[in-house]
């Protein structure tokens, strides 16, 4: 391996290290039920928050409550694993690097 290639390596890395650290402190939100469930989640994937309107609490049915509970968590996520693709496709130049998304 020659002297630019480890450069090259390095360079790499340390993108890759900046695009991890602003994916950590990333966060989105995504909602169902037209704003009635809120998730913030961030780069990690991790919920942060959720935020449930009273109005769809009724504990004799919760069927409706759960259904917005899972998209909005689904978007989240969605949305967090578009963003880190994008970081780190940036990071890498567009190079494919198996285990990066």
């Amino acid at each position: 391996m020659n002297l630019d290639m480890i450069k090259q390596a390095r360079e790499l890395q340390s993108k890759l290290a900046h695009a991890q650290k602003e994916l950590k402190r990333m966060q989105v939100e995504a909602e169902a039920g037209k704003g009635a469930v809120k998730v913030v989640m961030n780069g990690e994937q991790r919920v942060l928050s959720l935020k449930i309107d009273s109005t769809l609490v009724d504990l004799s049915n919760t069927k409706q409550l759960e259904i917005f509970i899972l998209r909005a968590l689904n978007d989240a996520q969605e949305k967090v694993t578009k963003e880190a693709e994008k970081k780190m496709k940036e990071a890498t130049g567009g190079m494919k690097i198996p285990g990066l998304f």
